[in-house]
């Protein structure tokens, strides 16, 4: 029983044995068939008819599906195949049908060739093969990680057809480019066209950007050549500004826009860059010569064109600056001969008129290169920089002794007063162009002094035209200058209002006290010292009338305040006094010490020089310039004996009763003492205060400084006030020495130490 089963299993298991050998031959048959099958499909799969856009559908299903199985099949020989005959197919179509067309055209004729070419090969070729095939891609291809099936196609025309046709194919763009650049119409849309190819085909950057930037470069630089010599500087210009304009169009019409930038900078640095200097100094045409005659057109193109390049308007500006140099030096040597002219005539009126002239001029300069500036130079800030390094040359040049700080004092004054000069401007307007020249101006503290005289003078005479006039200034100045510019000129304006209040109280005190009223109208203006100039106080004996009029002010000003002391200057005041003389009773406007020589006369016909000096107690200079006012100037109402033009301690003096003049009312003149000295002086003073502060407020923050650096800082604080001389700077650091606001280190002795 045991044998029998035995035996069965071995038959049973060969039985098996032999099944499976069997369905293995059959399998190994049936796959031996398949590959047949693959190898006669794919030995089927033909190029041809695929150029024709109306291909039969059955075949084109055919061959899908014949491409189908053989691309789903796991065997890599045959997809290996599959993908040779894709490439091959495309090399055959374009060794067949399209290189041999294309040898035949050149030119513009060439490039729609090579277009309409590729649009084919792109569209009904390589696109529909690539759909064929496409399951090749999506298994074979993207599991070996080989070149898929859209590059494969590219990689063909390049290869086959690029590389053969390319040199022709650049040529004729860049001659159909430069043919647009020579003045003719051009198909842009083909060169478009052609662009697209190359963005296609990845060849842009490297191969057509390239060689169109080699294109212009060449096209420019001979035309850069020609333009140059046989143009003047605008025409020149008027060239290159044609060009830049066409290329930025041509570029932006036909290529990417990274290229513009390219071709542009190209265009500036061949036409602009390298003939720069060969342009500026055209003898009859350049820059220059432009500036000279005011070609404000073309100076603006020159700017728009020369901004485009790097560091373009360095040598714009420098000769912007040289110009406006030597046209503000002109108008001082001008200046200059005039002003001896009238120096040794001695006449100082036509002196004075004339340095405030120069103001003038250099203010309608500034107008004129401002405007350029702004106009024709795009407000560019280098232009604004070099204007005020030109006008801080020939504005901080003396006049005949005479500063610009000062001459620009005078001619604000005469712009303020009443009665002021006929001028096309608004004063506004004039007062921001003052503001303006300030600007140039270094010695701002001594224009601020010089000011602040002209500016008490025309306060406490009534001279000034408006007050909203001067509140202006002030404002502009505050503006441009700092608070601290300003603070005693605008003490001065609040004091003169204020007045206003005392005034009308001391009237309310005299009508409520009448025992106190002197018998005639007195006005006192109270200043406050720290914000006036000082001027020179002077005692003498009042006349009676005077004393009585002081006297009823000082008891009203003690009701008010107690702790004030009064200074009185009387050489700052004024009278009218009633003279009866017997051609007509008039009028004399004079200033307090005239009236109270004149007061003298109602008690005396005749006086000696020394009778009037011991009754007013006045130092002789005084009463000399006194006496010679009132009878030997404009107006003679005192005769002198002997009848000369000088006064000395001999002469004598009587009332001209027989004094007349055509007017009723008439101002006796009363020359000032010329106090220019005593303002330079003040300021000179003044700075070395300044200088010392800035020192020690440096060193206090720093400690420990250096020599040259303390120079430095110091010099750079005090810039915006006034220009400090080196020397004084060194003068005051040795004077802080001294006093033991600083010391030297031991070890360097050009080292300061801050000592607290």
């Amino acid at each position: 029983m045991e044998e029998k089963t035995l035996k069965d299993m071995k038959e049973e298991e060969i039985r098996k044995m032999e099944k499976k050998t069997l369905k293995d031959m059959k399998e190994k048959e049936e796959k031996e068939e398949e590959m047949r099958k693959l190898e006669l499909m794919l030995s089927n799969i033909e190029i041809k008819g695929l150029s024709n856009e109306t291909l039969d559908g059955i075949k084109c299903m055919t061959l899908y599906t014949d491409i189908y199985i053989v691309a789903t099949d796991s065997n890599q020989v045959f997809n290996a195949k599959m993908y040779s005959k894709y490439k091959e197919f495309h090399n055959d179509y374009l060794n067949d049908i399209v290189l041999p067309h294309l040898r035949l055209h050149h030119g513009e004729f060439l490039l729609k060739e090579f277009e309409t070419s590729w649009a084919h090969y792109s569209k009904v070729i390589h696109n529909r093969l690539h759909l064929y095939f496409r399951y090749l891609g999506r298994y074979y291809v993207a599991r070996e990680k080989l070149l898929n099936l859209n590059d494969v196609g590219n990689r063909c025309f390049i290869d086959l057809l690029y590389e053969e046709m390319r040199s022709r194919v650049m040529d004729a763009v860049i001659c159909l480019i430069n043919k647009e650049r020579d003045g003719a119409k051009i198909d842009r849309e083909l060169v478009k066209k052609v662009v697209n190819v190359f963005e296609e085909l990845k060849l842009y950057e490297d191969i057509f950007e390239e060689r169109i930037v080699a294109g212009t470069k060449d096209y420019y630089s001979k035309k850069a050549s020609l333009w140059i010599s046989e143009n003047s500087c605008p025409e020149f210009m008027l060239k290159v500004e044609e060009c830049l304009e066409k290329e930025e169009n041509m570029v932006r019409d036909c290529m990417k826009p990274a290229t513009e930038q390219k071709i542009v900078s190209e265009v500036e640095h061949k036409l602009l860059v390298l003939h720069s200097t060969q342009l500026f100094d055209k003898e009859y045409s350049g820059l220059k010569k432009l500036l000279e005659d005011g070609k404000v057109v073309d100076l603006a193109r020159m700017y728009r064109l020369y901004s485009r390049v790097h560091d373009g308007l360095q040598h714009v500006c420098l000769a912007f600056k040289n110009h406006v140099t030597a046209q503000g030096m002109a108008l001082v040597r001008q200046t200059e001969i005039e002003v001896n002219k009238h120096v040794v005539k001695n006449d100082v009126g036509a002196l004075q008129n004339q340095q405030v002239h120069l103001i003038m001029e250099f203010i309608k300069l500034h107008e004129v290169y401002l405007s350029y500036v702004n106009d024709y130079f795009q407000s560019n800030s280098m232009f604004f920089k070099v204007l005020k390094e030109a006008f801080e040359v020939f504005c901080n040049k003396s006049i005949a002794g005479v500063s610009p700080a000062e001459l620009l004092s005078i001619f604000c004054d005469q712009t303020l007063k009443k009665k002021s000069c006929d001028n096309d401007k608004s004063t506004e307007d004039t007062i921001d162009d003052v503001v303006k020249l300030l600007v140039y101006i270094s010695d701002k503290d001594m224009f601020a002094e010089f000011h602040r005289k002209k500016l008490a003078r025309r306060l406490l005479f009534n001279k000034s035209d408006s007050d909203e006039h001067e509140r202006y200034l002030l404002t502009k100045l505050k503006q441009k200058c700092g608070r601290h510019f300003t603070s005693k000129m605008e003490g001065m304006v609040t004091d003169l209002t204020l007045c206003q209040d005392t005034t009308a109280s001391f009237t309310d005190y005299l009508r409520d006290n009448p025992d106190m009223n002197p018998g005639f109208d007195l006005t006192v203006t109270v200043l406050t010292i720290g914000f006036w100039p000082s001027y020179k106080t002077c005692t003498f004996n009042l006349p009676p009338e005077m004393l009585r009029c002081v006297e009823a002010f000082k008891q009203f000003y003690q009701t008010r305040t107690k702790r004030t002391r009064i200074t009185w200057l009387f050489s700052l005041g004024t009278c009218t006094i009633v003279g009866k003389f017997e051609p007509k009773t008039m009028d004399l406007i004079v200033t307090t010490l005239q009236a109270s020589v004149l007061l003298l006369f109602n008690s005396a016909n005749r006086l000696s020089y020394s009778d009037i000096k011991d009754q007013l107690d006045l130092p002789e200079e005084d009463v000399t310039r006194l006496l010679h006012s009132l009878s030997c100037a404009k107006y003679k109402i005192l005769k002198k004996e002997p009848d000369t033009k000088t006064i000395s301690k001999t002469d004598y003096f009587e009332f001209n009763s027989m004094f007349t003049d055509r007017l009723k009312r008439i101002k006796v003149p009363f020359p000032l003492v010329d106090d220019r000295k005593k303002v330079i002086e003040t300021v000179v003073s003044d700075r070395r205060h300044a200088i010392e502060a800035a020192i020690v407020r440096i060193m206090k923050f720093r400690k420990v400084l250096g020599h040259h650096q303390l120079m430095s800082e110091c010099a750079e604080v005090l810039s915006s006030t006034f220009r400090p001389d080196f020397k004084i700077i060194k003068l005051q650091i040795e004077s802080l020495i001294s006093r033991d606001y600083l010391e030297r280190d031991s070890k360097d002795h050009s080292v300061y130490r801050y000592l607290a």
